[in-house]
């Protein structure tokens, strides 16, 4: 009976170690400018499956940590777009951006189009 639990044990380590290892950390480049774009970019990242998002105003660099077996970068680069902001891979549609608060829209020399 003790050789059993201790198999158990042995088991639900390695299930934590596996399920800890499948956490991805990753930084995305997303256009933004102020505190608003900050919460509005981090909120979507966590709406798409990130466990965790901060979106640094200087750098424009946003740090997202998730389990890759529940999203993905590319899901939280759509997302991000969805709400108006560009990201390395996925441009917003232009009547989102352009429903931005003013001092949210970041460029105005972006391409004009749908998600990516």
């Amino acid at each position: 009976m003790k050789i059993i639990k201790n198999i158990a044990a042995i088991i639900l380590m390695f299930a934590g170690i596996t399920s800890y290892a499948q956490t991805q950390k990753e930084t995305i480049k997303v256009s933004g400018n102020c505190g608003m774009c900050a919460k509005k970019i981090e909120a979507a990242a966590k709406d798409a499956g990130a466990t965790k998002a901060k979106w640094d105003e200087e750098t424009k660099i946003l740090t997202v940590s998730y389990k890759a077996s529940k999203t993905s970068n590319d899901a939280i680069q759509k997302k991000i777009a969805e709400v108006g902001y560009d990201t390395e891979k996925y441009t917003a549609d232009e009547a989102v951006y352009k429903a931005l608060h003013s001092c949210c829209q970041y460029d105005n020399k972006r391409p004009s189009g749908d998600v990516k």
